[in-house]
């Protein structure tokens, strides 16, 4: 859930033209270069907060662009960050009140004029830091944005969270060694952060018996199948939104959730979600997360909209490397890509090569697999909802690109039509589409075992 105030801007007073000089102590210091010159002083307009275990993001929206300059302090851990162009408003004064205790990041934040035409934040952490700060043009609703992400000094590993969750299951050894075997995929990073050190040290195999009902895996019959599910936008991104309010990144958490808990009760069957709070996760980090676990299967989960409320129904996409199968699907796999520019991603931290390697890596195989997944899957959801299209539609989904993985998109209904809105806002409404999703990936496993035998 977001934080965001919106109060009637303060007069600010004009930029000053000294350079301030810093102080000896700083740890690192960094210069983020947005415009040569400020032609007028901004106004912050709205600030929120998105903590989360993977990393905490301080968003502050202005009328008009800026730069900042950042440095980091240690013994106590603190970051410091001077907005030029400010004066002091009650928006910006609010940033305080926003820290939450749980926030695993930061402690508290104390706000002042430091100079009359800089604005000073000094972050006070609970733990060290390597710091993501960029800009973000205006995009859909938002005006210009500052980000602070502060992501942990050493990395989190997927598998590690994933054999965390685990701990008390008897298929937890079975996860652990997984954990220490190579993966194809590295653990996500961003710029400033150290990998993280083997997960533990291997324990002694158990056998875990497959009973007769649970799909076979005949490649590895003691690995459990594990479907990474991926609940679209987050933080920063809210999806869409119905006529009723209804937030898309919301429906669709709680439906993962509700899939998960279904999965999970499964003989040798778990999961791993790509987001399990409200923050926001570029795409192509869902697809390393989904890789880096080894998933089985990857199913990103989103509900549709157009500009018509009378539009309804579900729908099921897969990767197309040729072309869209419709002008529809040509259309949403473009509003679904364009969700890391709502969201807000920093071009300069991420990797820009990964997507286009996973493009030129993705094969038809993958994507002929993920047809037969869709299919099951969208002839169980028909059973429970009208379907807008009868097929598996196919387009270039920048979050189905795993090349070694079964990838479907899944539309569950349209949050812009008030009646599947109001479905879509119902707990039973929701179980019956987490259950349609298990029946057709269990019905998927047990018709094409084979499959599931890359572990």
């Amino acid at each position: 859930m977001d934080y965001d105030t919106r109060p009637q801007p303060a007069e600010v007073g004009a930029p000053g033209k000294a350079r301030r000089r810093f102080v000896a102590t700083a740890t690192t210091l960094f210069l983020l270069p947005v415009i040569p010159r400020l032609a007028k002083a901004s106004t912050i307009v709205a600030v929120r907060t998105w903590p989360a275990d993977e990393y905490t993001r301080v968003t502050l929206e202005m009328d008009s662009e800026l730069k900042a300059e950042h440095f980091t302090l240690e013994n106590p851990h603190r970051m410091v960050v001077d907005i030029q162009g400010l004066t002091m408003n009650r928006t910006i004064e609010e940033l305080v009140s926003k820290v939450r205790p749980n926030d695993p990041y930061i402690r508290s934040v104390r706000v002042g004029q430091n100079r009359p035409d800089v604005v000073r934040l000094v972050l006070d952490l609970k733990q060290a830091v390597a710091p993501q700060i960029f800009t973000l043009k205006p995009v859909g609703e938002y005006k210009y944005r500052l980000v602070l992400d502060l992501y942990p000094r050493i990395a989190q590993d997927p598998l590690v969270a994933l054999q965390i969750q685990d701990d008390n299951d008897p298929l937890a050894s079975v996860l652990e060694s997984l954990a220490q075997n190579s993966s194809d995929a590295p653990v996500p990073t961003v710029k400033g952060q150290s990998l993280p050190p083997v997960a533990r040290t291997p324990a002694p195999p158990v056998a875990v018996p497959s009973p007769p009902s649970a799909p076979s895996t005949s490649g590895s019959p003691n690995r459990p199948l594990l479907i990474a599910l991926d609940p679209g936008h987050g933080g920063e991104d809210p999806g869409a939104i119905g006529p009723g309010g209804t937030r898309e990144k919301d429906v669709v958490l709680s439906i993962a959730r509700r899939l998960k808990r279904l999965i999970d009760a499964q003989p040798n069957m778990r999961t791993y979600l790509t987001r399990d709070a409200d923050f926001f996760v570029p795409l192509q980090v869902r697809v390393q997360k989904a890789r880096r676990v080894k998933a089985d299967l990857f199913i990103s989960i989103h509900a549709d909209a157009w500009i018509k409320p009378s539009a309804r129904g579900s729908s099921i996409y897969a990767l197309s490397q040729n072309g869209a199968t419709s002008s529809a699907a040509r259309w949403l796999a473009k509003k679904e890509n364009d969700a890391d520019l709502i969201g807000g991603i920093n071009l300069g931290s991420h990797n820009r090569q990964v997507a286009q390697i996973l493009l030129d890596l993705s094969t038809a195989a993958q994507i002929n697999d993920s047809v037969k997944v869709g299919s099951r899957v969208l002839g169980e959801i028909g059973k429970i909802n009208r379907l807008h299209k009868n097929n598996v539609e196919r387009a270039g989904f920048a979050v189905l690109k795993a090349p070694d993985i079964p990838s479907i998109l899944i539309e569950t209904a349209f949050i812009s039509n008030p009646e599947e809105e109001r479905l879509l806002r119902s707990a039973s409404h929701q179980d019956k589409i987490a259950q349609a999703m298990l029946t057709g990936i269990r019905g998927y496993f047990a018709e094409f075992p084979a499959l599931a035998s890359r572990g």
